[in-house]
């Protein structure tokens, strides 16, 4: 038994107006057309479904029963094609985010609220978290995209490049860095250093001896977020190394950035998500238009 879409809103359509000449016209289909498709569908069901004179016509029993059935298929139907439609044209839709909690106080609500200009109708939903639990909300699926940093052994996630930046020096003004023409990492190491627990610090020292053969970095204190390592720069404990996405922040707390040279130490940033998942369409722009933004965006480089 096939029933088909096309019977079945010939049926429908035939119920709700009554007759064949008006129901043919809402269709834009000839009455013929109209006839032999309620033919087809009777005959793929056994039974008659339309009673037939002169003057008019009605549904059978079986045929009141079934139109229900068929009203409420059609129903759900285009209510799911309307819903695909929608998304489709952002019209609706949903974009949930991790990023590491800077970020997330920098970049992001700027990209999300010029995302939200365009695309009013699409709801964008921020999870801020430490560097290493953004990137595993991606591995989970409980986030359409993370945000971070080059990981080794993602095999779960795709790794879309957003940017490369390099390592900058954060400093309260009118600090001894500040005189200086060019700021080297020996001369950051010099003051007591806040930093970032974990493989942050961690692959921080190792690039710095592999490439300048700087001794091993011993920050005087290491915290979870760089939000507050700029909070204690601020309060004079000492200097911090961050990258440029971060410079509003720098600029709200009054601190200088400068670029740190000798070596040019970079991180490379990346939107994850699971590999082989269909983003929906309204990840799929957002993210276009996260590209968009930072290409825009003027960091600076080193020099």
């Amino acid at each position: 038994m096939e029933v088909t879409l096309r019977q079945l809103r010939a049926f429908t359509a035939l119920a709700r107006t009554g007759g064949f000449t008006r129901a043919a016209e809402s269709l834009h289909i000839t009455q013929s057309a109209l006839s032999g498709l309620i033919k087809e569908l009777e005959s793929q069901l056994g039974v008659r479904l339309v009673d037939r004179n002169t003057r008019r016509i009605q549904l059978s029993e079986v045929g009141r029963e079934f139109h229900s059935v068929a009203t409420r298929i059609l129903r759900d139907l285009d209510g799911a094609l309307e819903n695909i439609d929608n998304l489709k044209r952002l019209r609706r839709g949903i974009v949930r985010i991790a990023a590491p909690q800077l970020m997330a106080s920098t970049l992001i609500p700027e990209v999300i609220a010029s995302f939200r200009r365009e695309h009013p109708d699409i709801q964008v939903h921020l999870l801020d978290c430490a560097v290493e639990n953004a990137i595993t909300q991606a591995v989970r699926g409980e986030v359409d995209i993370s945000i971070g940093p080059h990981r080794e052994g993602l095999t779960e996630l795709s790794a879309d490049p957003l940017f490369d930046l390099p390592f900058m020096a954060v400093f309260p003004p009118g600090h001894p860095l500040e005189s200086l023409k060019r700021i080297h990492w020996t001369d950051l190491v010099r003051y007591p250093l806040i930093a970032l627990q974990g493989q942050f610090t961690d692959r921080l020292a190792l690039d710095l001896y592999r490439m300048a053969d700087i001794p091993a970095i011993h920050p005087s204190h290491e915290v979870a977020f760089m939000s507050t390592a700029l909070s204690m720069v601020s309060a004079g404990l000492g200097v911090t190394a961050g990258l440029p996405y971060a410079r509003t922040l720098v600029d709200l707390y009054g601190l200088r950035m400068r670029p740190l040279l000798d070596p040019v130490i970079r991180r490379q940033f990346f939107i994850y998500s699971r590999l082989h998942a269909s983003p929906p369409p309204a990840t799929q722009a957002f993210v276009r238009h996260l590209h968009e933004h930072v290409g825009e965006r003027d960091w600076g480089t080193p020099g």
